[in-house]
């Protein structure tokens, strides 16, 4: 959050969640949204064969799909939403909510441009803001956020490598 952290979040950084969920082109519409509804994204990025952001499917899309007759047999590039909507992390959380609103959208990316891929970074949803409406104490928003509390990507290598081995040997008895 900001440095005083007793302060309330004011950015879009000091709310957003770092790590977006993605998923390739050809991903089965009735795949993502089992995905979505299990893990609970409110949307996720569709990357290209390069990697590059393509598009975003959100609940908006599955709807639309679902309207359509088209959601079981569709591939996420058939129902996504070509444009990512996009805000840079350093603009206050009120434009970024009527961003939203004037956009129609319920979900904002940051994007990461490097080695010449434009890829998602982190987010920012209804669900943010909501969480900070209804927050009484600044540890209830601890999750999120810049400064959010998270283990580095070794800690989780780590967690992962060591359930992966206790499984793999409860397995074999």
């Amino acid at each position: 959050m900001n440095e005083d952290a007793d302060a309330s979040p004011r950015l879009v950084r000091d709310l957003m969640t770092v790590g977006v969920p993605t998923c390739p082109l050809d991903t089965a519409v009735t795949d993502l949204t089992g995905l979505m509804l299990e893990k609970q994204f409110e949307g996720v990025i569709v990357l290209d064969e390069l990697g590059h952001a393509a598009g975003v499917v959100t609940w908006d899309e599955l709807a639309a799909a679902y309207a359509a007759d088209r959601a079981q047999l569709a591939t996420a590039a058939e129902i996504m939403r070509a444009d990512v909507p996009q805000v840079p992390p350093d603009i206050p959380l009120t434009a970024a909510a009527q961003i939203m609103r004037d956009w129609g959208v319920r979900i904002l990316f940051m994007m990461h441009h490097a080695g010449g891929i434009n890829y998602p970074a982190a987010m920012l949803s209804y669900r943010h803001l909501l969480r900070h409406i209804a927050g009484r104490e600044p540890e209830e928003l601890r999750d999120l956020g810049i400064r959010a509390a998270r283990k580095t990507p070794v800690e989780m290598f780590i967690e992962r490598r060591d359930a992966a081995r206790k499984n793999a040997g409860h397995s074999s008895r």
